[in-house]
């Protein structure tokens, strides 16, 4: 039954159902809910750093429960996208309407869309990751997924890595430059791939390749059936969620950077080399994402059985607290950096 406290995520097309439906100020009802109730709710809420049992882990690990919960989230995240192309051209929709609903969708974007796509990449079947490759599609993200398990657990905490934030960089930099540069090494990495296996670039197993025809396919089918500014509004929603997975890179590995040896190789990824964050709202919310310190020491653990340990860093409050901390560089850094001096 522990399983079912994830269900907490239906909050999300719940409130995006109430915009959708609306006009006025409840348009950003999912926005209010994620970004000021959840964040004030936190503060209330004490943090758990509980964990399971060694016993109580190896049942929690081979309940299905857990992964049925995420395969539930791409029929809503497929069926609120088409949802959303119908409900963005009402007649008579002001402006403010418009913005509050495009926001709506980049949130279901970035929260189903990549967060739960990401957590189903990770899996070692191709069913899994197929329906990963689904929830980064509605979300234009598709090169997340060969950069992140390619490129980002590989060189994350180091200069390499075009996710993790350096001391004192702007999140609005930032945005820039860890998406197109993670958008370049994504291509980099299957290139390399398909190099070492004595194939050239241009080939249906380069995943950038069939990702990038994927992405003009979708744009193209919205074009033709529903215009060019739904298209326009489609983007607009699908860049919004690109922008909260970035801000969510930001704060996870801001300002960390592993250790080089005498060899000049990094140490090995440790637990001390993300943030973490106990906060349990915001944990049910992103499916554990905020222990983010054990997902990059085991990238291959599932969701569910992720540990909070002492040794890892600990954000001062949960997720969406710290991502708004991050828009306001100056308050960000008079936070953060002490942190950092203090580790």
């Amino acid at each position: 039954m522990r399983a079912l406290q994830f269900l907490a995520i239906l909050l999300l097309p719940a409130t995006v159902y109430i915009a959708f439906t609306s006009t006025g100020w409840l348009v950003f009802l999912p926005l209010l809910t994620f970004f000021v109730g959840i964040p004030l709710l936190e503060f209330v809420c004490k943090p758990s750093s509980s964990n399971f049992t060694p016993e109580e882990e190896a049942i929690e690990k081979e309940n299905k429960l857990y992964t049925y919960i995420l395969y539930l989230t791409v029929p809503i995240q497929v069926g609120f996208l088409v949802w959303f192309l119908y409900v963005i051209q009402e007649p008579n929709l002001s402006t403010f309407d418009m913005v509050g609903r495009i926001s709506a969708m980049g949130l279901m974007c970035g929260i189903l869309g990549i967060n739960v796509g990401h957590e189903l990449g990770h899996r070692n079947n191709r069913f899994d990751e197929f329906l990963g490759e689904i929830l980064l599609l509605t979300s234009l993200d598709t090169h997340f997924l060969p950069y992140h398990n390619a490129g980002h657990h590989l060189n994350v905490a180091t200069p390499k890595d075009a996710a993790t934030a350096r001391k004192n960089e702007i999140l609005y930099v930032f945005w820039v430059r860890s998406h197109f540069q993670s958008y370049y090494q994504a291509w980099v990495a299957e290139n390399n791939r398909l190099k070492n296996s004595g194939r050239t670039w241009f080939h249906y197993q380069n995943r950038m390749l069939i990702y990038t025809i994927a992405n003009f396919v979708l744009l193209g089918i919205i074009y033709f059936t529903f215009g060019t500014q739904v298209v326009l509004f489609f983007i607009a929603a699908a860049v919004f969620g690109i922008l909260l997975l970035e801000t969510v890179n930001y704060i996870e590995h801001y300002g960390l950077l592993r250790k080089k040896n005498k060899f000049g190789r990094y140490e090995r990824v440790k637990r001390t080399h993300s943030w973490n964050s106990d906060h349990v709202i915001g944990k049910l919310m992103l499916f554990n994402l905020s222990r983010h310190s054990d997902h990059h020491y085991n990238g291959s653990k599932h969701y569910q059985i992720l540990k909070s340990l002492p040794e890892s860093p600990q954000m001062p409050t949960g997720y969406p607290g710290m991502m708004l901390v991050s828009l306001i560089p100056p308050l960000w850094f008079k936070l953060m950096n002490k942190k950092l001096l203090d580790l």
